[in-house]
């Protein structure tokens, strides 16, 4: 990527149509809820559109599925789809694998595999819906590949509005969403850049505690407009974690434009902007420096 000529870096992009793959119809009920949920357009985007909407505004974005096959039986989009893609589109699109942690050990050769055979970049979990505890030790083979390669891992934190109005919830337990959950991965594999996805309401002043804690602890403001956040990230991006910060959209559920908008709005100082919207995705991702600077 050359972030000179890049507006922005999404850091928290969704695969959801798969181009060689039939859409799952288990898939198409949590689809369903997640559109009445965030009020958005039935029809999702495939990656190739995808990558020609990120292009249009040349914003980088990181993509990824998630792999939640043991929780909810949906099959996911292949990895190697995704960093395929990437791969050919290097200068706007980056690739994080999603591998569910009930694989144990086979997911840790998968991991491996994806990061020596496909190049990505990091990798994404969603322990509500994939029905894991952050700490569970089936995790640790996974876990382990990511730290010895240094790499980051989103881990979804608060509310789930997947799965939200579903009989149930859709079988999703908010309790694996709480922030303090992933405390003791950060501790334990220090060389995990952790990324807690979204404000994580109810539980945002736990993500801020563990963002002023730890240095590998970052938090992405995905799923939200900035325009509702809680006003304590405010606070904090003004003040101490400015450097913390990424700018993340949760596409296709809400769009880069409406995030960036609202986000100028909402009371964050502009010299922390740039920050925001691509420096600090630039040094997690491990983007040259110099370059990050600019």
């Amino acid at each position: 990527m050359d972030l000179e000529k890049l507006v922005a870096i999404d850091f928290h992009t969704h695969a959801e149509v798969s181009c060689c793959r039939p859409h799952d119809p288990i898939q198409q009920a949590f689809d369903d809820a997640a559109t009445a949920y965030f009020r958005t357009a039935p029809k999702r985007p495939s990656i190739e559109e995808t990558i020609a909407y990120y292009r249009e505004r040349q914003i980088g974005f990181v993509m990824f599925t998630v792999d939640s096959e043991a929780g909810t039986g949906m099959r996911r989009i292949p990895n190697e789809e995704i960093a395929e893609a990437a791969a050919a589109n290097a200068d706007i699109m980056v690739a994080f694998a999603s591998i569910d942690p009930h694989k144990g050990k086979a997911g840790a050769a998968e991991a491996r595999r994806m990061i020596s055979e496909y190049g990505v970049k990091g990798f994404k979990f969603h322990p509500p819906i994939q029905d894991f505890h952050p700490y569970d030790r089936m995790a640790w083979p996974i876990y382990e590949v990511i730290a010895e390669h240094g790499l980051p891992a989103i881990f979804h934190t608060g509310h789930s509005g997947i799965g939200s109005g579903m009989r149930g919830g859709g079988g999703i337990r908010l309790k694996y969403g709480q922030p303090i959950l992933v405390d003791d991965v950060a501790v334990d594999f220090p060389d995990i850049k952790v990324v807690l996805a979204h404000p994580s309401w109810p539980w945002t002043d736990e993500a801020l505690s563990m963002a002023l804690h730890k240095p590998n602890v970052y938090i992405d403001l995905s799923g939200w407009s900035p325009k509702y956040f809680p006003p304590q990230i405010v606070r904090y991006a003004n003040t101490q974690l400015g450097h913390k910060f990424l700018f993340g959209s949760d596409f296709p559920l809400i769009t880069p434009d409406r995030w960036m908008k609202d986000f100028r709005e909402a009371g964050f100082r502009e010299n922390i902007h740039q920050d925001i919207f691509k420096g600090n995705a630039a040094r997690v991702l491990g983007i040259d420096s110099a370059e990050a600077s600019v």
